[in-house]
């Protein structure tokens, strides 16, 4: 994961919702998964993710929403699209900001994803700055597995909901309403996403929050740049913090992932997927 990824096993796919256009890589066959970048963009990490989705049954939707798709995370080039991105009147990176407008076209891409794919509904990874944008993306009602991983923003207040209140009431209501879960994970010393983060989501949504804590101990010591020198904290679980050993706690949060998904859009829970799914070893809620 050294060198950039030249996404050549995607269909590259312009896709407009409300006049906006956006490009979105396109794999696989099953019910649609859309999985968001994170900081600083559709790097190696993610797309292995987004090929792990794939081989799991689904059709994998990865919108790019910032930074140079497939790119290795470098120091300075991940500074400037984190300093893009938080002037970007598409996102709200800091508290008081309220609900991020992309996630309105995130939510038609969802609608066209399901329509084209079929299936009982679509399933959503939103990961680091894109963390919490899979939660709201639940307003679309096809949107029916959503999971939030390592979700960072406010960036600055650590027990900040990246919604404004009438969309936190709604999501709250559509999960109560169809009787919808939401998995989530995070490392125990995570400054980015802190256990006063995981509190808030379970103040606001109750058992249907399902928050998983790793240990520290279970980070990748050797990240990316842009991860080791400026996010310098555990912090994305299943990309650049991955250890890729079978039986270690980040591939068995993998997993869960992906049974989470297999057993909301997949007949009779069933997944292609031939690694282990046994629970990882996670603290529920856990505030450092």
């Amino acid at each position: 994961m050294s060198e950039d990824d030249p996404i050549d096993d995607f269909d590259r796919r312009p896709m407009s919702v409300d006049g906006v256009t956006k490009t979105v890589y396109v794999a696989g066959a099953g019910p649609a998964v859309v999985v968001l970048p994170e900081m600083p963009g559709i790097s190696p990490d993610v797309l292995r993710l987004a090929r792990w989705v794939r081989d799991a049954g689904f059709t994998v939707h990865v919108p790019s929403l910032f930074g140079t798709d497939g790119a290795f995370p470098t120091v300075e080039g991940g500074r400037e699209v984190m300093r893009r991105a938080c002037v970007s009147a598409e996102f709200r990176a800091f508290a008081g900001g309220g609900t991020s407008p992309v996630t309105l076209w995130l939510r038609g891409l969802a609608r066209q994803a399901h329509a084209a794919c079929g299936g009982p509904g679509v399933g959503a990874i939103g990961l680091c700055f894109t963390g919490n944008f899979a939660l709201t993306m639940a307003l679309e009602p096809a949107v029916i597995a959503p999971v939030v991983n390592h979700p960072s923003l406010p960036l600055d207040d650590p027990a900040g909901l990246e919604l404004d209140p009438a969309d936190a009431r709604a999501v709250r209501d559509r999960l109560a309403r169809d009787g919808l879960t939401v998995l989530a994970h995070r490392f125990e010393g995570d400054r980015w996403c802190t256990g006063q983060r995981f509190a808030a989501y379970r103040a606001l949504l109750g058992d249907a929050f399902d928050g998983r804590v790793l240990p520290d101990t279970a980070a990748n010591p050797a990240p990316p740049p842009f991860f080791a020198e400026l996010v310098g904290t555990p912090h994305s679980v299943v990309t650049a913090h991955l250890v890729d050993e079978a039986g270690h706690p980040t591939v068995r949060a993998r997993d869960e992932i992906l049974a989470f998904l297999a057993t909301r859009l997949l007949p009779q829970g069933s997944t292609r997927h031939s690694a282990s799914s046994a629970p990882a070893q996670a603290l529920s809620d856990g505030v450092p």
